[in-house]
């Protein structure tokens, strides 16, 4: 995940609370930053595929994908079911 931007503060505290080396921190914090760092329209996509995969019904599927939205550690702003959909549907 290079190019993703990591503040060397975060990789000393991972180094100081942990047995990762330098070099396994920066992966980490690569790692974690790249995963929320995922636009709002592919995660939604994501997640519908995922749990399409497991025969979720549509209706709980847009329900869950509301709430994970609003608790990720940088919430996207409320939408609706209809918006969610447009997202999946275009």
């Amino acid at each position: 995940m290079e190019g993703v931007p990591v503040d060397p503060a975060l990789v000393d505290h991972l180094v100081t609370g942990t047995d990762l080396t330098p070099a396994e921190a920066r992966r980490v914090a690569e790692d974690v930053l790249a995963f929320y760092a995922e636009p709002v329209e592919e995660f939604v996509r994501r997640r519908h595929a995922e749990l399409r995969t497991y025969g979720v019904r549509n209706a709980e599927i847009f329900a869950r994908i509301a709430a994970e939205l609003g608790g990720r550690l940088v919430a996207a702003p409320p939408l609706s079911e209809r918006q969610l959909r447009r997202i999946v549907y275009t």
